[in-house]
C-alpha cells in the first residue's frame, strides 16, 4: 500500500516537474510556478498562488524569468539550429482599458537577465546603445501594447518577430484565424483576458511560426505570423530561454500562468484546469465599474433605489474629487476645477490625445464656459513632499508673459495626478516638421523666424523677468507652433527659478541627452549658460534637420556638433544644412545660425554667449565674432559621457523615453 501511495504521488507531481533528464533535448513544463526552478531578476516574482508576475504596478521597471540552465540549440555537425517549440499563457492587467505600459516577450539570448537592458519601449530586451546590433545574438517574440515610431511599430496592439533589435522583422495585429471559415478575429492584449501563444521553429524548413488565441480556444491551424529565416547565424550553440516584460508611465501588471518548452519536438500541452487564477482586475476605471454593476440584483426594489442613489452621489463626488489645501486658496484663478477639465477633454478620451511621453499625456480640450481651446497635461505625482513649493513655482510660471512662450494658464491636483493647463497650439511641436516626414516642409525663412522667436523667449526668461528662469529642456519637441507657425517655447516642467544675484542650487541631472551641458552633468547645477548650450544644439538641429545624436549614422558623424564642426573646419559649413531646404535660402543666415550653434555648444561655459548676445547676433545688430579653432569639437556631449560625476548608464536610464523630462526628478 505504501508503494502504491508513493506511485500515486509521483504521477500527480509529474506534470509540474521541470526538465527531462532522460533525454539530451531540453524539455520543461510549468503549470503554475510554485515549485518552478526559474532565474528571476528585476521586479519579477512568483506569487503565493503560483503566478509568475514579471512586472507589477511599479512604473519604469523591467522583469525577467529565465530557465536557469543553457539550452543546446545546435546538435548537428553543420552547426544549424535544431527545431524547437514553446507555449505560454499570459494576461496583461492594465490601469486603463485603452492604454497600457508596454508588453511582454519570449526571448532567446546568450545570457540570463539581459544586462544593461532598459524598461519602457525597450521591453527589458535592449537599450538605446545596443538596439539593432548584430552582435546581440537575441531572438524575441514581442507582444507589444505601445506604438513606437522609432521602431516602425504598425500599431499599439501587435505581435512581432525581433532579431537583434526591436524593429520587427515581421509583425501583425493581435488576433487569430478561426478554424473552419478562416475568419480573422481581433484580440486586445490589454483586455486582462488570458491568452495562449505558441512559438515554433522548423530547423529543416528554416521557418518561425507564431500563433495566438484566447485560452478557451484551441491552437488555430493557421499561424498569425510566419517568417522564413535561418536562425543558425543568430542563435549560438548554448543559449538561454526566458520571458521579459517592462512598464512605462502607466501602471501595468504582466502575468504568466503556465509555460512549456521543448527542443526537437512539440512543447508539452498546458492543462488549463490546473492553471492558477488571476487576481481581480485593479485600476481606477475597473473600480468605478464595480460601483455601477456590483450591487446585488436580489435586493428589494425600494432598497435598491435608495442604495443606487447613494452610490450615484458618492461616485459623482469621487469622480471629480480634488486635492485642495488651505494654502492653495491664495492662488485663486490659476487653480482649475477637475470637473471643468474633464468636460473640456470629453473625459480624457483617446480621440483628444495629442501625444504621450515617458511621464505624462497631453489632451486637447475646450473649456465649457469660455470656449477657449486648451492643452491639458496629466502627470502622476506620488508624494506631497515639496508640493507647496512646486505649486508656487507653477503659479509663478503662469505669470510669465511673452509672445514666444506657451502660456501656462493654471493647474489642478487630484488624487495622484497633477494637471497642467496650457494654451492650445494647433500646429503642434516643431520636431514634427523636422523629423517625421511631414506633408509641410518648413522653408528657411520660416525656420529663421522660429529660431529668432525661441531666442527672444529664452532671453526673456534669463533677463526680462523679475527672477531668473532656467528652462533646462530647450529642444525642438518643446517648441510649439501656433496657427501661423509662430514659435512658442513650452513645457516648463523642469524649469528652475532663482533670484537675481543668487547662486543656482545643485540638483539632479535632468534634461535630454544631446542637450545637456558638460558642467551640468558634472555638478548638477543648471544655469543660464546650460540653457545656452541646449539652445546651440537646437540651432543646429533646425538648420541641419538632424537630431543632436543620430546612432544610425557613421561613427564619426553620430554627434551633430562634431559633424558640423568638421564641415566648418574644412571650409564647407553650408554642406551641413538640411538638404530639404534645397537652394531657397539665404546663405549668410544659414552660415550665421550654424556658426552660432557651434559657439553656443562650446564645452567651456565661459566661451558661450549670453542670450542677449545671441539675440543681437540673430538680429544683425552685432557681427558674429570669429569662431575659435578649439573647444567646440570636443563637444559637451562627448565631455559629459566621459564625466565621472554622472555615469552615462544612469543618464541613459533616466533619459531613455521619448519625453525625457520628469517633474519629480529635478526639483
Amino acid at each position: 500500500m505504501q508503494n502504491i501511495a508513493m506511485l500515486s504521488n509521483l504521477v500527480f507531481l509529474l506534470p509540474l516537474l521541470i526538465s527531462s533528464v532522460a533525454s539530451e533535448d531540453t524539455s520543461f513544463t510549468c503549470v503554475g510556478f510554485k515549485s518552478a526552478n526559474l532565474s528571476l531578476d528585476g521586479i519579477a516574482e512568483i506569487t503565493s498562488t503560483g503566478l509568475l508576475r514579471l512586472t507589477d504596478d511599479t512604473r519604469q521597471q523591467k522583469g525577467h524569468a529565465f530557465y536557469p540552465s543553457p539550452v543546446s540549440f545546435k546538435k548537428s555537425s553543420n552547426g544549424t539550429v535544431s527545431s524547437f517549440s514553446t507555449t505560454f499563457v499570459f494576461a496583461i492587467n492594465s490601469e486603463y482599458h485603452t492604454l497600457s505600459g508596454h508588453g511582454i516577450a519570449f526571448v532567446i539570448a546568450p545570457t540570463r537577465g539581459l544586462p544593461g537592458a532598459l524598461p519602457s519601449q525597450y521591453l527589458g530586451l535592449f537599450s538605446g546603445r545596443n538596439n539593432g546590433n548584430a552582435t546581440n545574438h537575441v531572438v524575441a517574440i514581442e507582444l507589444d501594447t505601445i506604438q513606437n515610431d522609432e521602431f516602425a511599430d504598425i500599431n499599439d496592439n501587435h505581435v512581432g518577430i525581433d532579431i537583434n533589435g526591436l524593429k520587427s522583422e515581421k509583425s501583425a495585429g493581435v488576433g487569430y484565424y478561426a478554424d473552419g471559415n478562416g475568419e480573422f478575429r481581433t484580440l486586445s492584449l490589454i483586455s486582462g483576458e488570458r491568452m495562449q501563444v505558441w512559438v515554433e521553429y522548423d530547423g529543416v524548413e528554416k521557418q518561425i511560426n507564431v500563433t495566438l488565441a484566447p485560452l478557451n480556444v484551441g491552437k488555430p491551424k493557421i499561424p498569425l505570423l510566419s517568417l522564413s529565416r535561418d536562425l543558425s547565424p543568430i542563435i549560438g550553440n548554448n543559449m538561454y530561454v526566458g520571458l521579459s516584460s517592462s512598464t512605462g508611465s502607466l501602471m501595468t501588471a504582466h502575468y504568466v500562468l503556465g509555460w512549456s518548452f521543448k527542443m526537437n519536438g512539440q512543447a508539452p500541452e498546458l492543462l488549463i484546469s490546473q492553471l492558477p487564477k488571476l487576481p481581480p482586475i485593479s485600476g481606477g476605471i475597473e473600480r468605478s465599474k464595480f460601483l455601477t454593476i456590483g450591487l446585488p440584483v436580489i435586493i428589494v426594489s425600494l432598497v435598491l433605489v435608495a442604495i443606487s442613489g447613494v452610490v450615484y452621489v458618492i461616485r459623482r463626488k469621487r469622480k471629480f474629487e480634488e486635492l485642495l489645501e488651505d494654502w492653495e486658496l491664495d492662488y485663486g484663478p490659476q487653480r482649475f476645477k477637475y470637473k471643468d477639465l474633464f468636460v473640456a477633454t470629453k473625459g480624457f478620451r483617446e480621440k483628444e490625445l495629442l501625444g504621450r511621453g515617458g511621464f505624462g499625456m497631453v489632451y486637447r480640450g475646450v473649456l465649457p464656459t469660455s470656449k477657449i481651446e486648451i492643452a491639458v497635461k496629466r502627470i502622476s505625482h506620488e508624494s506631497r513632499q515639496g508640493m507647496r513649493e512646486f505649486v508656487a513655482e507653477i503659479v509663478s510660471m503662469g505669470r510669465l508673459r511673452h509672445r514666444n512662450l506657451v502660456p501656462l494658464l493654471g493647474y489642478c491636483r487630484r488624487k495622484r495626478e497633477l494637471l497642467l493647463v496650457y494654451d492650445y497650439m494647433p500646429s503642434g511641436s516643431l520636431d514634427k516638421y523636422l523629423f517625421h516626414q511631414p506633408k509641410l516642409t518648413l522653408g528657411w525663412s520660416q525656420r529663421f523666424e522660429i529660431i529668432k522667436g525661441v531666442a527672444s523667449g529664452l532671453f526673456y526668461l534669463h533677463e526680462g523677468w523679475e527672477q531668473v528662469v532656467v528652462h533646462r529642456d530647450v529642444k525642438a519637441s518643446n517648441v510649439m507652433l501656433d496657427g501661423e507657425l509662430n514659435a512658442k517655447l513650452g513645457d516648463f516642467g523642469l524649469a528652475r527659478f532663482y533670484d537675481r544675484g543668487s547662486d543656482p542650487q545643485t540638483t539632479n541631472v535632468v534634461g535630454t541627452i544631446g542637450y545637456i551641458a558638460p558642467e551640468h552633468s558634472r555638478s548638477g547645477m543648471a544655469t543660464t549658460s546650460t540653457d545656452v548650450f541646449a539652445f546651440g544644439a537646437f540651432l543646429l538641429e533646425v538648420a541641419c534637420g538632424r537630431r543632436p545624436i543620430e546612432p544610425r549614422w557613421r561613427t564619426e558623424d553620430v554627434i551633430l556638433v562634431d559633424w558640423v564642426f568638421s564641415q566648418w573646419n574644412g571650409g564647407e559649413i553650408l554642406k551641413a544644412s538640411d538638404s530639404n531646404l534645397g537652394t531657397d535660402y539665404v546663405a549668410e543666415e544659414v552660415e550665421l545660425v550654424l556658426k552660432l550653434g557651434l559657439m553656443c555648444s562650446s564645452s567651456e561655459a565661459s566661451a558661450r554667449p549670453s542670450m542677449r548676445q545671441v539675440v543681437e547676433f540673430l538680429e544683425g545688430d552685432v557681427p558674429l565674432p570669429e569662431l575659435p579653432s578649439a573647444g567646440i569639437c570636443a563637444s559637451g556631449l562627448t565631455f559629459a559621457m566621459s564625466s565621472s560625476a554622472a555615469p552615462m548608464d544612469k543618464v541613459f536610464t533616466h533619459l531613455s523615453s521619448v519625453e525625457e523630462s520628469v517633474l519629480s526628478g529635478g526639483r
